[in-house]
């Protein structure tokens, strides 16, 4: 099976970050994407920069394909503000993380659509999980042939990236464990999680050409690797990432996954090779950053070397500036050395819950609300100090 590449501008880059809707008095999920998209359609067109997601808890905001992170982000501010004026009154907040801490994924209603119809009848109980939130951050490529060699690179350091965003330590009311349950829940569907690696594009067609004929995937975008190209698109895209909480850090991952891809590309104009790594060692470095998230120490290079995840990133910072200003995100970029300084998102979430008393998994829910607001990372503890006092003996308290 052909699978054509339309060639993209280099380093273009595209975002996409899915939101949650949050009930203003409940804290739980609100079952009211149908509304929304109603009242984001005008003379029969949706908003552009607005789509509808899997579950009817979830609207995804997009950017356009633009040259710069910022502008990325300008997008996807405006269009939070559009959709902010058909929220508000329905008394729903948009906020995000990877999970929700405490909403039940067997009380969650799925998209009328036969293709997410068609995903549920097949995977069963994994399929209705998909309590999951994510952010997508696609980059421009402008030759086919650096497509495949750049996604391998880019799984050497999915490890790091992973655990900078990750932000779903809670499930369904329960602390997990891992900083990224997410990533464990997502890779139970077929063809989701860690990306298969391939020297050659044929080897790429072949695959999905299999994956089609047995009736594996309807098409190349059921393919859900955390890393993997995108044909139609002319991209590589970083699907990776926990949804961040906040404009700041949908910045910080943009520019990371912006800066690793131009600097990659140009490592191959220069004819240097690109590191891969087997895929065992892929599967490790995905566990652990997903349970020890920024504790993690991860495998480097083919040798089997390993270093704590901090260590890793602070270099891939210092590698990456000269880049960074190349592409006008220096400013974003900053927004990694932020995380490392104040902690990831489940670093955050954690916090709360264990010092919010009986308020618990409330508190949690009111810091992403507070963090979409405040267009960054709050210190947990002045975030508490701040919060008003809520009714005694929340109904969502402390994690199980």
């Amino acid at each position: 099976m052909a699978l054509p590449f339309t060639p993209s501008a280099r380093s273009t880059i595209g975002v996409e970050w899915e939101l949650q809707l949050i009930d203003q008095d409940s804290n739980d999920l609100r079952q009211a994407a149908d509304a929304v998209i109603e009242r984001a359609t005008v003379d029969g067109s949706l908003h552009p920069f607005v789509q509808r997601e899997m579950m009817l808890n979830t609207i995804e905001i997009t950017s356009g394909a633009r040259r710069t992170v910022a502008e990325c982000l300008d997008d996807i501010v405006g269009t939070g503000a559009f959709l902010r004026g058909i929220t508000n009154p329905l008394r729903i907040d948009l906020a995000t993380a990877g999970t929700h801490p405490f909403a039940r994924p067997a009380y969650q209603r799925v998209t009328n659509s036969h293709r997410y119809e068609e995903l549920v009848e097949r995977t069963q109980y994994w399929g209705r999980q998909m309590l999951l939130y994510g952010i997508h951050v696609h980059v421009g490529v402008e030759d086919r042939a650096k497509v495949l060699p750049i996604q391998s690179a880019l799984v050497t350091r999915l490890g790091q990236m992973q655990a900078l965003s990750a932000s779903s330590p809670f499930w369904a009311g329960q602390d997990t464990g891992y900083a990224s349950n997410r990533a464990m829940v997502f890779q139970q569907l077929p063809t989701a999680g860690i990306p298969r690696q391939f020297g050659e594009w044929e080897e790429l067609e072949r695959y999905v050409d299999d994956m089609t004929r047995t009736g594996v995937i309807g098409g190349f975008d059921e393919i859900r690797w955390d890393v993997r190209p995108a044909p139609k698109w002319g991209t590589v895209e970083n699907r990776v990432f926990d949804a961040a909480t906040n404009i700041q850090e949908v910045g910080a991952f943009a520019a990371l996954t912006h800066c690793l891809v131009e600097y990659f590309s140009r490592r191959l104009d220069d004819d240097e090779g690109l590191a891969s790594l087997p895929d065992w060692f892929v599967a490790e470095n995905k566990w652990r950053s997903a349970r020890y998230g920024m504790d993690a120490e991860l495998i480097l290079d083919r040798s089997g070397r390993e270093e704590p995840v901090v260590a890793t990133v602070e270099r891939m910072l210092e590698e990456l500036a000269p880049v960074a200003r190349d592409l006008g995100c220096e400013r974003e970029l900053e927004g990694v050395e932020t995380i490392l300084r104040m902690g990831a998102g489940y670093q955050r979430q954690r916090y709360v819950a264990a010092h919010a008393g009986r308020a618990g998994l409330d508190a949690v829910v009111e810091l992403m609300r507070a963090e979409m607001r405040a267009d960054r990372p709050l210190d947990p503890a002045e975030f508490l100090n701040a919060r008003p006092s809520r009714v005694p003996g929340s109904a969502h308290g402390a994690p199980a």
